[in-house]
């Protein structure tokens, strides 16, 4: 039967391969470093940044606007510090999200992403709006301009322009971007040198001459001054990060953007620095005319700034011209790139299955994010119609309240950077420095700044154009309530995004050993750390189980994927391996037995072979170990010498693969060996193999210190996949502890035994134990001697409990059945039964062992 076809929409956009960085399916290597850093700077809009901002930063400070101009650019460069030091670990598009989440868990990192879609979506609004005003302005239209409704109907043709080009691939978009920038930094190099020149040749009164006292941030009137001057300029760097957002989209995404960003904010300050000084020198600080503290031009400075800089003569009406049009194409340029990192953003979570999975699809020409970039484009023009119409003093505060989300957002990279980093701060002055102590001081600037705003400047009831009367705290502005009220609405939504994960989390330590047992075989210790991103945890399991004859067998395993669904299959898996285990089979024919297992249960969904395994019998009698996989790593072996090596037995297949039977590989282990058991997530970086051999070296310190320095070492962050550590060190039982005998096929052998038996017994102290010991031995060696051809071996162990083995060359297997009462015989193992703890079976290569084990005696 033909299945149906899907979808022509959905054939179209498949869904991205993976979630790891690298692994989405966006179109690699399409940008440079000069797109990047094009791409970089566009997103802050420096033409109507400057515009916006300038008038309210002199207004604040007076003559000091070019230093504070230039200290908000530190913060940013602290972040900016941060933002490169993950990229070059995890070049996820979802940035701040992807990064959040591999430190501090899957809340953060929701919190993260909501955070930059908040402030984007806002932004988007106001900048769709600003390029729709500045766009009848520009061909004289200044009726229209000051029209709430053709605004808004040019704003959401802008977006839907912008979003159409973000669609059609992210070349287009750069090849735009690189256009834009360039000329919008020669015409405001441009303002700024005419600026220069006119002062110092024909000046109009209010010009200055640039004084060296400008740059002293310390002639700043009071704190306050200072610190609202520097929160109102802080935020005009904001947007170099969508250089980040496109990293899976770089060639060299782990370097390219990182440096990119850092560019990005330098080349943001050498410009704001010039236009600010040279703005300033023009047209002073005087609150009417072309001063820049006039409140009239307070939200664009540079409209009347540039018909007085470039005159009303010869090229002067066309400069002016042109400067408005840099405002427009800053406006419109940065409405596109802000739709950049929201989509790839939205993309990334939908990856992680944070969204729904549908905002994951991709073109499959374009190669571009579909339904997240569309959803984008469509979220604003909602948001800007529904507020534009609802009311526009809502949007204005909307619009000022964006500083909260990006201070939360950028504080939350910085402090993901040093926490993510922690384990290896110490490694060099470089890493200290880079990684640590700069991006901390930025995320705290970020915090101040976020609490100052909150509950300081922006709750002032009359700062704004709105305000709110709220219990117990009274009227407080509009804009705190709309900036902390959508980050709330986040917190809202956290529990349902973030319910799969901690559901699978929860699963798999539930299913994995919660202490491992404490053993006379071996010593042992564990470590299991779960991947840090949205669907991270994983199938990865281990476990340690006693076996008869004190044997102990080690288990290490691996179900390809993430989420519950991995987490379940694995409780199956180890469920189904403590049950084989019990049957004493050998390691390869456990995992004959478990690749049945796998192939009945395999999920369609699932690709075959998801399954890998390690299974090892040790025997502290002999020092043997015998060990079979299906596809894992082979296991570390530390001798007690110090020599460290991967042990050789056959790789085998994983489960659930047709292919050749599983083979087993015997090991002799001195005492004291160590053995290391692990999956690929500890040892996935590239001198992660060489790593844990030298950190095993070290096989005299304590298994628990052990696993603490292999960690530290080998995964200094949060992981992308699971990984688990399962050390073992062997021990052997004394020769005082083990007793055995070979007894001819002879019924009188069975009287012998009994001596035996009885004399060890009494030299352990035993005696308590001889009359159901010596019952156990006269009715097992008589069966051995009675239905197995070929001589008999008796052994006594003596561990935490009293162990009976009898050994034969029969391959039949007694079974426990109620004797009826007219029956002469069939009772022996009956009674076995019920004064024994615990008994079985297990075959062996000449035939077959019956063991017993019985609770020793009470001391005292």
């Amino acid at each position: 039967m033909k299945s149906s076809p899907r979808p022509a929409a959905e054939s179209a956009t498949p869904l991205a391969p993976g979630p790891g960085a690298g692994e989405k399916g966006l179109r690699s290597g399409a940008l440079g470093l000069f797109s990047s850093v094009a791409i970089g700077i566009s997103s802050t809009a420096p033409a109507y940044s400057l515009a916006a901002a300038l008038g309210v930063i002199v207004a604040r400070v007076g003559l000091q606007a070019p230093i504070i101009t230039m200290l908000a650019f530190v913060p940013m460069l602290l972040i900016a510090y941060a933002y490169r030091e993950l990229n070059a670990v995890n070049a996820d598009c979802g940035t701040t999200f992807a990064w959040a989440t591999r430190a501090f868990g899957p809340h953060a990192g929701w919190m993260g992403g909501w955070g930059l879609i908040v402030a984007d979506v806002i932004t988007m609004a106001n900048l769709a709006e600003i390029a729709g005003i500045y766009g009848f302005r520009l061909v004289g239209l200044e009726s229209l301009a000051a029209s709430r409704v053709w605004t808004t109907v040019a704003g959401v043709v802008w977006i839907a322009l912008m979003t159409a080009v973000c669609y059609v691939g992210i070349e287009v978009s750069a090849v735009l971007q690189r256009w834009l920038v360039c000329l919008e930094a020669a015409t405001l190099v441009l303002l700024a040198v005419t600026a220069l020149v006119k002062v110092y040749t024909d000046g109009p009164p209010t010009a200055m001459h640039v004084s060296a006292s400008w740059f002293n941030p310390l002639n700043v009137p009071s704190p306050q001054a200072l610190t609202t001057g520097v929160l109102a300029a802080v935020f005009i760097y904001w947007g170099w990060d969508t250089a980040l957002t496109v990293n899976e989209e770089t060639a060299d995404s782990r370097h390219t953007p990182g440096r990119a960003a850092v560019l990005s904010t330098v080349l943001l300050l050498v410009i704001y620095g010039l236009v600010a000084t040279s703005a300033q020198a023009f047209a002073g600080v005087g609150t009417t005319g072309i001063g820049l503290a006039n409140p009239d031009n307070s939200r664009d400075v540079l409209s009347g700034l540039g018909g007085a800089v470039f005159g009303t003569t010869g090229l002067g009406p066309a400069l002016t011209k042109l400067l408005i049009l840099m405002v427009l194409t800053s406006a419109v340029a940065s409405t596109q790139t802000t739709i950049l990192p929201t989509a790839r953003t939205v993309f990334s979570m939908a990856a992680h299955k944070t969204v729904p999975s549908g905002f994951a699809r991709l073109h499959r020409r374009f190669l571009t994010p579909t339904w997240s970039t569309v959803g984008m484009g469509l979220v604003s023009i909602v948001f800007l119609v529904l507020l534009t119409s609802v009311s526009h003093d809502v949007l204005s505060d909307s619009i000022d309240s964006v500083g909260l989300a990006i201070a939360f957002y950028y504080g939350l990279t910085g402090f993901a950077c040093v926490w993510y980093h922690r384990r290896v701060l110490t490694r060099s002055l470089r890493d200290l420095l880079f990684k640590g102590v700069l991006p901390g001081i930025g995320g705290l600037i970020m915090l101040f700044l976020f609490c100052y705003a909150a509950f300081h400047v922006y709750a002032a009831p009359d700062y704004g154009a709105t305000s709110v009367r709220l219990p117990l705290l009274g009227r407080v502005s509009g804009v705190t309530v709309l900036g902390l009220g959508a980050l709330l609405i986040g917190v809202a939504l956290m529990p349902a995004v973030t319910r799969e994960h901690t559901a699978a989390l929860r699963l798999q330590r539930t299913l994995l050993p919660h202490r491992l047992p404490a053993l006379s075989a071996v010593e042992s210790a564990s470590r299991y750390l779960p991947a840090d991103s949205r669907t991270g945890v994983g199938g990865d399991w281990y476990d340690v189980i006693p076996l008869s004859g004190c044997r102990v067998g080690l288990v290490v395993g691996e179900v390809l994927g993430h989420g519950v669904r991995a987490a379940a299959a694995m409780g199956r898996l180890r469920s189904g391996i403590r049950v084989l285990a019990r049957l004493d089979l050998d390691p390869e024919e456990l995992l004959t037995r478990l690749d049945d297992v796998v192939r009945e249960e395999d999920d369609p969904r699932r690709a075959r072979g998801g399954v890998t395994c390690l299974y090892a019998v040790y025997d502290p009698v002999d020092g043997r170990c015998s060990l079979a996989r299906a596809g894992h790593a082979p296991p570390v072996v530390a001798d007690p010498e110090g020599g460290v090596r991967y042990a050789e037995l056959p790789a085998g297949r994983p489960l659930g693969l047709a292919g050749p039977p599983f083979q087993r590989a015997e090991l002799v282990l001195p005492t004291g060996s160590l053995i290391a058991l692990y999956t690929d997530g500890l040892v996935e970086t590239v001198d992660g193999p060489r790593g844990l051999t030298e950190t095993l070296a070290g096989i005299r310190q304590p298994l628990e210190s052990l696993c603490d320095e292999a960690l530290a070492t080998l995964l200094p962050g949060p992981v992308d996949d699971d990984a688990v550590l399962l050390l073992v060190r062997t021990r052997r039982l004394g020769a005082g502890q083990v007793a055995d005998w070979d007894l001819a096929p002879d019924p009188a052998a069975v009287a012998r035994a009994r001596r035996l038996v009885t004399g060890r017994l009494n030299e352990w102290g035993l005696a308590e134990l001889e009359f159901t010991t010596e019952l156990i031995v006269s009715e097992l060696v008589t069966n051995a001697i009675r239905y197995a051809p070929g001589p008999v071996r008796v052994r006594l162990i003596r561990d935490r409990s009293l162990i009976c083995e009898v050994s034969d060359t029969g391959h039949t297997s007694p079974h426990l059945r109620q004797a009826a009462r007219d029956d002469e015989g069939g009772r022996g193992l009956y009674i076995i039964a019920q004064i024994t703890e615990r008994w079985g079976t297990r075959y062996t290569e000449e035939g077959k062992t019956i063991w017993t084990e019985q609770d020793l005696p009470a001391e005292g």
